[in-house]
């Protein structure tokens, strides 16, 4: 394994790229795909917060509760609900046969921004 901060620059640089890609996708109406990659750059900040704390390397999990309630990271209610929704996003990338509910455009940008912030509070934690 690289050393403890190589590992913890290399998540946060994907989360970083993946915030961009998410971006793209909601600017050009792909909500869901816009969403799963909220949810994969949600995904790798924690998982750069799991070396920090753990000095491992993550488990191969994409349940951000499962990694959220693992770390020692507080959360307010409504982050928690927001990990919960973009949980419901991140299943139809990698499993086809479950498509959630395409959620209107207004929502979609919602959970995005509120993505983004959550992002940048857990980079100014780590």
């Amino acid at each position: 394994m690289k050393n403890i901060s190589e590992q913890i620059i290399y998540w946060k640089e994907m989360a970083l790229a993946d915030r961009e890609t998410a971006e793209i996708l909601i600017e050009k109406n792909k909500l869901v795909e816009g969403l799963f990659f909220s949810h994969l750059f949600i995904e790798k900040i924690l998982k750069a917060h799991w070396i920090k704390l753990n000095n491992e390397i993550p488990p191969k999990t994409h349940n951000l509760l499962y990694l959220i309630d693992n770390l020692k990271i507080e959360l307010f209610d409504e982050q928690k609900d927001l990990l919960a929704i973009l949980m419901k996003y991140q299943i139809e990338g990698r499993y086809p046969e479950y498509r959630p509910k395409l959620p209107p455009r207004k929502f979609a940008v919602n959970y995005l921004q509120k993505s983004k912030e959550l992002l940048s509070w857990l980079i100014s934690k780590l």
